[in-house]
């Protein structure tokens, strides 16, 4: 696909099939992940690939436990009912069933200032759901478990060195994707000064 195909179709994917997801495909999106800029480039990322079924389901309660205990509420004002049912039948399901999750940390031992860490994960993050799409698979950038760093990482084995920065859900879609919802870049650009229209 061409680039600009692939970044104009990629979306949240919240309901997968339970199709393995072979490691050449996991490696594929994990070498796209790792050709991200970072600080200095100092590549602080690490990645923990889950695809134990307990394991999985342990990541997923977890989320269910947050979304539940007040995510949900903080949510709801703000998305339409139907994207709200979506989330809930994803978290139902343990990330929508996904067959693969990737926790993405950052190793706190890398030398990357922590005021810097964020910038430096979230572009390998990116890169890692683009090249998910490119493949054919669905995924999301889900950040809701790493509010409770301890708790995961006791489930995946991170040390205290490691921040948990996101969990990226990975598999086919269960059902097709649409369009992404986007704004036109009209209503978000300016021309040299904030106010003067793009």
């Amino acid at each position: 696909m061409d680039l600009f195909d692939v970044v104009l179709a990629q979306r949240a994917c919240r309901h997968f099939t339970d199709d393995e997801v072979p490691d050449t495909d996991i490696e594929r999106m994990l070498t796209a992940a790792t050709h991200a800029p970072s600080a200095e480039n100092m590549q602080p990322w690490v990645f923990v690939v889950v695809r134990d079924r307990d394991r999985r389901a342990a990541v997923g309660e977890l989320a269910r436990s947050l979304w539940d205990g007040g995510a949900r509420s903080f949510a709801a004002p703000h998305i339409g009912d139907r994207m709200l049912a979506s989330i809930d039948d994803s978290v139902s399901a343990g990330f929508g069933g996904a067959p693969a999750l990737v926790i993405v940390g950052a190793d706190l031992e890398s030398g990357v200032h922590p005021s810097a860490l964020a910038a430096s994960i979230f572009p390998c993050v990116q890169n890692l759901l683009l090249a998910a799409a490119a493949l054919g698979y669905g995924a999301a950038l889900t950040t809701l478990t790493t509010l409770v760093a301890d708790q995961l990482r006791a489930i995946v084995g991170l040390p205290d060195t490691v921040q948990p920065f996101a969990v990226i859900p990975i598999g086919r879609p269960a059902r097709p994707l649409g369009p992404p919802r986007r704004l036109p870049v009209g209503t978000k650009a300016h021309r040299e000064r904030f106010g003067t229209a793009w």
